[in-house]
């Protein structure tokens, strides 16, 4: 089995690391310390969130690091480890800017701040060097750990005092409009309230989370997550297609939001909509049900009673919400014949992971199973590896 996903840099002391060299490589000096926030692993609860709906989603120990140094003037510097480029631009002219490439998400989370109520009227400019071992791509929320980072870094430099609520609201902000990528509140909340050995509940209506005990090592257990390396990008394609059909579905039904639907109102929902629309209805209603029944089956019973539930939801993504693609169901089908206890797609769809709870014993065995498969069936060769629920953002250095 393959450990390492692609773009790796090392343990984390190494990112972090590599982080502060290539802020020093920029600027000449040291840096004013390092950030970094995690990437996230979506148990159950896939496109409820832009629905007013119910996601089950954890932080995973794969982070984004952000190394930051303040400038004596109004200019912001941005640098990665995975780019040449260093991007530049004023704050005074961020109200004005045209985001483009990866420094949309490091630039968008300055404008949404701003956007939201801080003032960046005599505050000082930046230097910031970005790097990541979360893979682009794979569906576990690389642009929103680059986010997070970015923010809890400026949070604490330039003094704002806002809570992981509110870096959450504006870092989905920085994405829906400087990026253009029309995702919910699940990927940033996930990163910024992670717990070790805790899923994060979040009702994506009120804002609420709590956590919910998610203890795989405790239980024998491990996450294999299969990167299928079939790629997608939110801010294009299915994914506003799907958004913009759910959309549809609640003015048809004549409610704000799908999240105002139960299981009861499908025979109802089957009458009014035509049968895509209401295939994607029923999608999301049905999963919503399953987020709850997850986290009620995890409190009671705990991980190794959910894989039927993680089953129907890639069942529902395949056949209601159509966003699977042949290489995921490939993955999860091959991981449940060799020792899953469940498995799904995660992500936005159209490429990206599959997930499978697999006892350890068996980990091997499945993911060999799959590389395997995979290469029979003339796919890409998947990547594996596991992942652990672990904390949120924090200080490195």
């Amino acid at each position: 089995m393959s450990n390492d996903a692609p773009a790796t840099l090392g343990a984390a002391s190494d990112l972090a690391g590599a982080a502060a060299s290539a802020l020093t490589s920029l600027t000449g000096a040291q840096p004013d310390g390092v950030w970094s926030a995690p990437g996230r692993v979506n148990l159950i609860g896939e496109h409820t969130d832009y629905n007013d709906g119910l996601v089950l989603p954890f932080a995973i120990e794969r982070r984004t690091w952000c190394a930051l140094r303040t400038r004596d003037d109004r200019t912001v510097r941005v640098y990665s480890t995975f780019s040449d480029e260093v991007h530049e631009l004023s704050l005074d002219a961020i109200e004005q800017a045209e985001f483009a490439g990866w420094s949309a998400y490091v630039f968008g989370v300055i404008w949404a701040l701003h956007e939201r109520g801080v003032d960046l009227a005599g505050r000082l400019g930046v230097d910031l060097a970005i790097a990541s071992d979360v893979p682009t791509g794979a569906g576990l929320s690389s642009s929103a750990a680059i986010e997070c980072a970015v923010a809890t870094a400026l949070n604490e430099t330039w003094q704002l005092g806002l809570d992981s609520g509110a870096l959450a609201l504006a870092c989905q902000r920085a994405e829906n409009v400087a990026v253009g990528a029309p995702t919910g509140i699940m990927d940033q909340t996930a990163s910024l309230r992670g717990a070790e050995g805790h899923a994060v509940l979040l009702d994506c209506q009120s804002l609420v989370s709590e956590l919910v005990p998610l203890p795989l090592a405790r239980e024998g257990l491990t996450l294999l997550v299969i990167d299928t390396h079939v790629t997608h990008a939110h801010a294009t394609g299915g994914y506003g297609a799907r958004r913009r059909s759910c959309e549809a579905g609640a003015e048809a039904m004549g409610v704000p939001s799908l999240r105002a639907l139960t299981e009861d109102d499908l025979p109802a929902a089957q009458d009014a909509l035509d049968d895509e629309t209401f295939r994607r209805v029923r999608h999301v209603i049905t999963e919503n049900a399953r987020v709850i029944e997850t986290a009620e089956v995890l409190r009671e019973h705990g991980p190794r009673a959910i894989g039927d539930l993680l089953l129907a939801s890639h069942a529902s993504m395949r056949d209601d919400f159509e966003i699977s693609v042949p290489e995921l169901d490939l993955a999860v089908e091959t991981a449940m014949a060799h020792g899953a206890i469940g498995a799904r797609m995660t992500g936005g769809g159209f490429g990206g992971s599959a997930i499978a709870l697999i006892p350890v014993e068996r980990l091997a065995e499945a993911s060999d199973a799959v590389v395997a498969a995979f290469s029979e069936a003339g796919f890409t060769a998947p990547t594996t590896f596991t992942v652990t629920p672990s904390a949120g953002p924090r200080r490195d250095s």
